[in-house]
């Protein structure tokens, strides 16, 4: 992990999610977002700002006054269909509007104005959809993919342990990242997944069945990637370390 550097400390936007405090009342929801998102910003020394999510009232504005970069993180939610015109159904379950309409605000801003976004699982989901890409539902039940779903356990280093190999554009913004465009591995623990990549975005890794893992928008004048996986999950691994790293310094401008 990069030392932290000495200078302005870099506020960072995370995206929470909102969901029923109980299921007896689903109209009272919190607001929540893992600390296990924000540890690796601050170990950089970034302020963790857990973003107000408040679907279309969000305060868009006042907070972008605020973060130096956004990320997106991953959920147990999914995007609704109605955002890729795909069907909605009982494979959609759990959604959570408030979040897609906190997350698009917050993308025209932060794109317009040229602060990094960095998104994880659900929010490299979003990032696509949000390009004018779609979703696949259920990715296992496509012909000719593999099963990208966590082992089935529950001891965590089995359950986010890096099993998957993965392409890396060379050239990219991901083999930036990293230095190197070699094949790296990573952890794999999702149901939905790319179907059609959206408008102005580049592929930057793909997994052995073709399914797009990593991609960023072309328009973004800085750093703006997405990752299907959870990097941290695995903090310390080398890829997890250089992603982080490499968002963290871009927020620090």
């Amino acid at each position: 992990m990069s030392q932290v550097e000495k200078g302005r400390t870099p506020v960072i936007g995370v995206m929470t999610c909102a969901r029923p405090k109980h299921e007896k009342t689903p109209e009272y929801l919190e607001l929540a977002v893992g600390q296990k998102y924000m540890q690796p910003l601050l170990d950089r020394g970034a302020l963790p700002f857990p973003v107000p999510n408040f679907g279309e009232q969000t305060p868009f504005d006042a907070i972008l006054e605020q973060i130096d970069g956004l990320l997106l993180t991953g959920s147990l939610s999914n995007v609704h269909p109605d955002r890729y015109a795909g069907e909605l159904g009982p494979k959609s379950y759990p959604l959570d509007p408030h979040r897609d309409a906190c997350t698009w605000g917050l993308l025209d801003g932060c794109i317009e104005q040229g602060k990094p976004v960095f998104a994880l699982c659900r929010g490299f989901q979003e990032l696509n959809v949000y390009a004018g890409g779609s979703l696949d539902q259920m990715v296992h039940e496509v012909p000719g993919r593999i099963d990208h779903r966590s082992p089935t356990s529950h001891v965590p280093e089995i359950k986010y342990g890096a099993w998957q190999r993965v392409d890396v554009t060379p050239g990219g913004l991901l083999a930036g990242a990293l230095g190197s465009d070699a094949p790296i591995v990573i952890n794999s623990l999702h149901l939905q997944g790319v179907d059609r990549v959206g408008d102005g975005v580049t592929v930057e890794a793909t997994a052995s069945d073709g399914l797009v893992e990593a991609l960023s928008i072309d328009r973004a004048s800085t750093f703006c990637l997405g990752v299907q996986w959870h990097p941290e999950a695995i903090p310390e691994d080398p890829v997890s370390v250089a992603l982080f790293d490499t968002f963290v310094d871009a927020c620090r401008g």
